[in-house]
C-alpha cells in the first residue's frame, strides 16, 4: 500500500498531509521559522508519527510553497498554484475559481474542477493585499489573529479604511483608535478594504462560480463575510482551508506512483 507525503513550506506557516490508498492518515502544521530545511524535517517526522508509519514505508513526497526547494528529501517539487487546484478539486469539485489568501500574496486561479489550472494571477508584493495586513492590525489592536474575524462581525458602524498599504494601514489604525473608534468597527473596515482589493484582483482574471477561499486568510470569518457581501453571493470554504495546497501535493504524489 502506498504511503505519500505532501509538504507545503510557506513563508510563515508550514503544513503537511500524509495519505495512503484509502485516504488521509494525518496532517500537521507549524511555524516555518528561519530554517526551512529543519522545518521540513520536523513536518516529515510529525507526519510519520501521526500516521503510525516510518521512513521505510514512504513511497513518494511532493513539496510545494515558498520554501519547497529546501525540502531536500522531496521526490518532486510542484508550484502551489498546481497543488491548490488539485487539492480544491478533491474537496469541492464544483469550484471553478480559487482565491488563496496567503501571508505574502493573494492568488486567484481558474480551474476545471479536475485539478487543471486554466489561468492565475498573483497580488503585488505589498503586504496590504495579503493576509500579512491582518497580522499587522491584530498586533496594533493587541488581539489574536484568530479572534479578529469574530470581532469584526460585532461591528455596529464600520469605518472606511483609506489605504490598502500595510504600513499606512498600521498608522491609520493607530490614528482611528485615538479617535475612540472601536476595535470591532475598525476591523470591519479593514476586512471590507482587503475584501475589495481581493475582489479587484479576482475580476482581473475573470470569476466563474463556484468560488472558494483557501489559505490562512480563509480562516478569518470576517474576511470571508466581507467578500461575500462585496460579490453578493456565497463563498465556499473547505474545512481546513490552509491545508489545501499540502493536500494537493500529497494527491499529486500518490498519482505519481501510478505513472
Amino acid at each position: 500500500m502506498s504511503f505519500v507525503l505532501g509538504i507545503d513550506i510557506g513563508s510563515a506557516q508550514s503544513k503537511g498531509v500524509a495519505l495512503d490508498d484509502q485516504g488521509p492518515l494525518g496532517s500537521f502544521e507549524c511555524a516555518s521559522g528561519g530554517n526551512f530545511k529543519l522545518t521540513a524535517e520536523k513536518v516529515k517526522e510529525e507526519l510519520f508519527s501521526r500516521a503510525g508509519r516510518s521512513a521505510d514505508n514512504i513511497s513518494r513526497t511532493v513539496a510545494t510553497g515558498y520554501g519547497a526547494k529546501l525540502v531536500i528529501f522531496a521526490d518532486e517539487i510542484k508550484s502551489d498554484i498546481v497543488c491548490l487546484a488539485k487539492g480544491i478539486s478533491s474537496l469541492l469539485p464544483s469550484v471553478r475559481t480559487v482565491i488563496d489568501i496567503g501571508d505574502l500574496y493573494t492568488k486567484v486561479l481558474r480551474t476545471d474542477g479536475h485539478g487543471s489550472v486554466h489561468s492565475f494571477i498573483l497580488s503585488g508584493k505589498c503586504a496590504g493585499g495579503s493576509g500579512r495586513i491582518l497580522q499587522v492590525i491584530a498586533k496594533v489592536l493587541q488581539v489574536k489573529v484568530d479572534e479578529i474575524g469574530e470581532l469584526s462581525l460585532k461591528s455596529k458602524k464600520r469605518v472606511e479604511f483609506n489605504t490598502g498599504c500595510a504600513v499606512f494601514a498600521e498608522t491609520e489604525a493607530i490614528s482611528r483608535l485615538s479617535q475612540e473608534v472601536t476595535k470591532e468597527d475598525l476591523l470591519a473596515g479593514l476586512h471590507r478594504a482587503l475584501g475589495a482589493q481581493i475582489n479587484n484582483l479576482a475580476e482581473r482574471i475573470g470569476v466563474e462560480q463556484d468560488i472558494a477561499m483557501t489559505g490562512g486568510g480563509a480562516r478569518d470569518i470576517g474576511l470571508v463575510q466581507a467578500l461575500k457581501e462585496i460579490r453578493g453571493h456565497d463563498i465556499l470554504v473547505p474545512p481546513i482551508p490552509h491545508m489545501t495546497a499540502a493536500l494537493g501535493a500529497a494527491l499529486i504524489a500518490r498519482e505519481g506512483l501510478k505513472r
